[in-house]
């Protein structure tokens, strides 16, 4: 049986008015003043269904240490568990074949769990972070986000031919 048409996502870089995409973006990052400080540089990777609209997002900088950084990835919630976070993860590391990527999130189970299935492992953590530049507390799956965790994917190098 083959994929219905509104199951197969597709990932662009997206180049229109960013504020039409503020309702996904927030879902990856409850605050809009903490969108507003990574958006002007950034890449926004959106991903769409054949149903019409976009139901993911993927937000990427380049930084200054050579770095690739993942600021926002979200999923509508009727859209999640499809592989559409790994599309779109996949799809912004695509557009960067020989570059480092990290990310920082909060200690969620399952957010830390699906990252290390995408092959990010824990670099550092930054105490404080959700606390200290959230003006509320954010909770998700009961967790109480308090310190940031960076996550790093680093390219394999190729060895020697």
């Amino acid at each position: 049986m083959s994929a219905e048409a509104s199951d197969i996502l597709v990932a662009e870089e997206y180049r229109g008015d960013a504020a039409l995409l503020m309702p996904l973006l927030l879902m990856g990052d409850e605050s809009e003043a903490m969108i507003g400080r990574y958006l002007p540089g950034g890449r926004i990777f959106a991903g769409r269904t054949g149903a019409g609209g976009y139901v993911a997002v993927c937000v990427v900088t380049e930084e200054a240490d050579g770095w690739v950084e993942i600021k926002n990835l979200a999923v509508l919630p009727q859209w999640r568990r499809r592989g559409f976070g790994r599309a779109m993860l996949s799809y912004a590391e695509a557009f960067y074949p020989e570059r480092n990527f990290r990310l920082g999130t909060g200690e969620t189970p399952s957010t830390l769990c699906f990252y290390r299935s995408c092959g990010y492992r824990y670099s550092h953590r930054v105490e404080g972070f959700f606390t200290d530049n959230y003006p509320h507390a954010i909770v998700e799956e009961g967790v109480t986000l308090r310190d940031m965790l960076y996550l790093t994917k680093e390219k394999q190098s190729g060895g020697g031919e």
